[in-house]
Formats: C-alpha cells, sequence, structure tokens
C-alpha cells in the first residue's frame, strides 16, 4: 500500500507547494509512481506543473462526491508522475464541507481508491486549518510541515500542532508526522540562523537535516510551468529538494 503525505502550514508563503511538487518531481525521477493532489483553491501545484486549472472535473467534484478521484487524475509531462488537479472552485467546499455528513473523510475515502497504484501520495494543503486541510490530515498517513526561517513562521507552529493533536486522537489516530522542513533558509543571516536553532531545539526528533535555501531558479521554475529539478537540475534547490526525498525515504 502507498504512503499518503500531507504537505501542511496554516501560514501561507512557506513553501508548501513548492516543496510538493519538487519532491513529488524528485520521487518520480527516482522511478517510483507518485501522485500529488491539490487541494488548495489558489491551485498553484496544478499550474506549477503546467496543467491547466480550467478542467471541466477537478479535486472539487471528487470532494463532494460527485466522481472517483481517479477521473480527475491527469499524467504531466514528467514520467511516473500524475496530479489530481484543483479548481478555483474548491474555494467553496470550505462551505460546503462542514455541512455535509462525514465530511472529515470525503478525501480519505476517494484515495481509497487509488492509493495502491501509487508508491507516493503528496497532499497539497490550503494555507489554512481549514476544512481541506482536515480533510487531508485525516486521509495522510504523515505530515511534512515547511517552516519558513523567519520569526512568524515559528508563531504559527504551536497552533498547528495543537490541530494535528486533535485529528489524530478524534479522526486519524495513524497520522504522524514525518518532519519539519525549514524553508527558503539564507545562512548568511543572523535571523535565519536564529530561527533554526530555535526550530532546531524546540523539535530536535522532527526537524528534516535537509535545510530549503533561498534559491531563486526554485522561485522561477513555476512560471516555467515545470518543478525546479526540471528547470535547472544543478541548482542548490534542486541539490536540497534530491536530499530531501532520500530523508523522506529513509525515515520510511
Amino acid at each position: 500500500m502507498g504512503t499518503v503525505y500531507a504537505i501542511a502550514n496554516q501560514k501561507g508563503g512557506v513553501g508548501k507547494t513548492t516543496t510538493a511538487v519538487n519532491l513529488a518531481a524528485c520521487i518520480a525521477e527516482a522511478g517510483y509512481d507518485a501522485l500529488l493532489v491539490d487541494i488548495d483553491p489558489q491551485c498553484n501545484a496544478t499550474i506549477g506543473l503546467g496543467l491547466s486549472k480550467d478542467a471541466e472535473m477537478t479535486v472539487y467534484d471528487v470532494i463532494l462526491g460527485d466522481v472517483p478521484l481517479s477521473e480527475v487524475v491527469d499524467r504531466t509531462a514528467i514520467e511516473h508522475l500524475w496530479l489530481a488537479r484543483a479548481g478555483p472552485d474548491l474555494a467553496g467546499a470550505t462551505v460546503e464541507l462542514p455541512r455535509m455528513s462525514g465530511s472529515e473523510t470525503r478525501l480519505r475515502e476517494a484515495l481509497n481508491g487509488v492509493r495502491d497504484r501509487y508508491a507516493f501520495t503528496l497532499l497539497d494543503c490550503p494555507p489554512s486549518l481549514g476544512p481541506l486541510t482536515v480533510n487531508a490530515l485525516v486521509a495522510a498517513d504523515r505530515v511534512i510541515v515547511p517552516v519558513q526561517a523567519e520569526y512568524f513562521a515559528l508563531e504559527g507552529l504551536a497552533g498547528l500542532l495543537e490541530t494535528l493533536s486533535l485529528v489524530q486522537r478524534e479522526l486519524n489516530p495513524r497520522l504522524t508526522i514525518a518532519g519539519m522542513l525549514l524553508t527558503m533558509h539564507d545562512g548568511r543571516t543572523r535571523l535565519a540562523q536564529d530561527v533554526e536553532r530555535e526550530v532546531r531545539e524546540h523539535f530536535p526528533e522532527l526537524v528534516f537535516d535537509t535545510v530549503i535555501p533561498r534559491n531563486v531558479r526554485v522561485g522561477e521554475a513555476p512560471s516555467f510551468g515545470k518543478p525546479v529539478i526540471h528547470h535547472d537540475p544543478h541548482c542548490a534547490g534542486s541539490d536540497a529538494y534530491f536530499e530531501l526525498a532520500k530523508e523522506v525515504a529513509a525515515r520510511g
């Protein structure tokens, strides 16, 4: 059975989508079948892999129960990598889901029909702790938490960990934290060094050894509809995501 990872943090701009896209691409590059499920109404993972956000059917239709997940899965230009694309209509799911019976398990039930086909499934969550993120956490086996190397990024961790504990206790006891990932790290600044030290001191067993640096190539890759490892495979950002993929695999 494949492993499902949620990439989650309620703070925006911390590198969730960048991590989801590039980690999925690294897994595919290693020869493993990977599925990236975009559940963010901003559709950045969909666009970042060169697909349109204006598909006739999206993850929104899956969550509503209108179609099985397999109906919205598309091949990407990358061998071994598939995408279940999002659309702007997903924003409506944040209003509709709380009104539905068993709303927290919609995505888990949808994944049950496809998870055996992929070695890894990655769920790119929106920047909130709303119904879509809760659905992802209920569906996931493990969660990766990107943490931007800036002060305010630390502030939201306590709230996220409380939500994870609640989901573990009430809805998904198998959920574990795969790791916290330091992103947008500029080792030349005292701030980045201080944030890294604080995170590693507070969560010594949880923080990945890999650190994602600030890198121009990582930032410009989505405008070409490519992961950075295909945009510039030899840049510092590509090297870091390859190392992350190895570490994720090693942690199991």
